[in-house]
């Protein structure tokens, strides 16, 4: 294989794929990046087994020829290399290793053979369908953080996605939940997403998705089984396994008949959390909000180190009530927020909070309290 092309293309390919390839791998083909040249073009394919990404790049090929290289270091290569460069990639006669030659800089890697590397067995896609980047983009951008770490309910380690009818039409909704906030978004149903299998997308597809899309106005291709998922964004396929489990029917969580309504300015409160919990544990993050008549009163004691308080003007006209939340759940929620007011919807000191942005109806967040 012998094949030139742009150490900036090159770059940002590497870039996609290599995020997929765990650091610490006891397969050791799984730690390398696959090099495929033919036609007019390198492919660039990595994959931990449950994730895949492979991109095409332009390139001018001499020599077919596909071989595998340490993605990591391959990466880190061709990220030091000057802007502008041309890179040439050439394999050994033996196939052993793979040269690379930039200006005065060579390198040698070790290679491991083409046919041992994996590929993600797809099956039948039953639906696709085509949604802008920037709608896909919200949903994660407002749901992700809500994504569970715990592994015992594995099937809260991702996003759950799925086509419903709403009073406001067909709608393609985000839900994530770690059982102590809730983060639902939705915008409207591309067309072919109506009887989709609802799939739970795990954390690290995510992330990487996220990652990818950079142009809010590219055209992003879904197609999903019950068991996979597969994403065009411009020239990178991305395709994952799904969590195989059921989400649960978070509608039962959200709170239907909270009746107290309070409104205040999002980047005050923010601050004004933020400032309180300076003094509290890491263990104990409650902050507790006493509501009255057109004031809330902010307070964190930590037994430890003392007590904090803050005062804001806020519209709410209903009975008094104290309440607690974790303050950095507060400080997620609120940053995921857009408008200049927030609106939280309360009952009791002991059940879930429902708070939105001021107008919006497609994203809604649930925080459960705490005894303060």
């Amino acid at each position: 294989m012998r094949v030139t092309l742009e150490r900036s293309h090159l770059l940002k390919s590497l870039t996609h794929v290599h995020r997929v390839v765990e650091r610490r791998n006891t397969i050791p083909i799984l730690s390398n990046v696959l090099l495929k040249a033919s036609g007019g073009g390198l492919q660039l394919k990595a994959t931990d087994l449950d994730l895949e990404a492979i991109e095409n790049i332009a390139a001018m090929v001499e020599r077919p020829g596909a071989t595998t290289v340490p993605a990591h270091m391959f990466y880190d290569i061709v990220r030091k290399l000057p802007d502008g460069a041309q890179v040439e990639l050439t394999t050994s006669p033996d196939g052993a290793t793979l040269a690379i030659a930039s200006g005065r800089s060579k390198f040698s890697l070790q290679m491991l053979p083409e046919s041992d590397f994996p590929d993600i067995t797809v099956g039948e896609l039953s639906h696709r369908f085509e949604l802008k980047a920037r709608d896909l983009k919200t949903l994660i951008d407002k749901t992700q953080f809500a994504i569970s770490n715990e592994e015992i309910r594995y099937y809260l380690n991702g996003i759950f996605l799925h086509a419903v009818d709403t009073p406001n039409g067909k709608r393609f909704r985000a839900v994530a939940t770690d059982g102590h906030r809730l983060a639902r978004a939705d915008v409207v149903a591309p067309e072919g997403s109506q009887g989709m299998p609802g799939v739970i997308v795990p954390r690290k597809t995510v992330g990487e998705i996220q990652r990818l899309l950079e142009d809010p106005d590219l055209d992003v291709t879904v197609e999903l089984s019950e068991a996979k998922i597969r994403l065009t964004v411009g020239d990178v396929v991305l395709t994952s396994k799904l969590i195989d489990g059921t989400f649960p029917d978070y509608g039962r969580v959200i709170p239907q008949g909270n009746d107290k309504d309070l409104k205040v300015d999002r980047a005050e409160f923010a601050e004004a959390v933020d400032r309180v919990s300076t003094i509290s544990s890491e263990r104990g993050r409650a902050v507790k909000l006493a509501l009255t008549e057109g004031k809330m009163v902010l307070t964190v004691v930590n037994p430890d180190s003392g007590t904090a308080t803050e005062e804001l003007v806020v519209e709410y006209e209903d009975d008094p009530l104290e309440i607690g939340f974790n303050a950095r759940y507060l400080l997620d929620i609120t940053g995921q927020l857009t408008s200049e007011t927030a609106v939280f919807r309360l009952a009791d000191p002991g059940s879930p909070t429902l708070i939105q942005d001021e107008g919006d109806a497609e994203t809604l967040y649930v925080l459960m309290p705490m005894r303060v």
